[in-house]
C-alpha cells in the first residue's frame, strides 16, 4: 500500500478550500475528448473520475449524487461496467 505525502505547514493548497482543490482533481481526472479512445476501457481511470466528482457532490452536500457516482465506480472496479459504445461510431450508426 503506498504511503501518503504530508504537506508542509506552509503549503499553497492550504490556500484553497476542500471544494476547489476537489473540483481542480475532478478536471484533472475527467477524460478529455481526445483521451476518450485511449482510456474508455480503463477501469482505474472511468473509476477515478467518478470518485472525483463523488468528493464534488459530497462537499456541495449533495450526498445522493455522491453515492450515484460511487456506486459507477464501484461498477467499474469490479468489472460490472464495460465502456459504452464511442460516441462517433453512435453517431454515425444513427445517420
Amino acid at each position: 500500500m503506498s504511503q501518503f505525502t504530508h504537506l508542509p505547514p506552509n503549503s499553497q493548497l492550504r490556500e484553497f478550500t476542500s471544494l476547489e482543490l476537489a473540483q481542480a482533481l475532478m478536471e484533472k481526472l475527467s477524460i478529455s475528448a481526445q483521451d476518450w479512445h485511449r482510456l474508455k476501457s480503463n477501469p482505474q481511470a472511468r473509476a477515478g473520475e467518478q470518485i472525483a466528482a463523488a468528493m464534488v457532490f459530497l462537499l456541495k452536500e449533495r450526498p445522493q449524487e455522491a453515492l450515484v457516482r460511487l456506486e459507477v465506480a464501484a461498477g467499474w472496479l469490479n468489472h460490472s461496467l464495460t465502456a459504452p459504445p464511442c460516441p462517433d461510431r453512435q453517431q454515425k450508426a444513427n445517420d
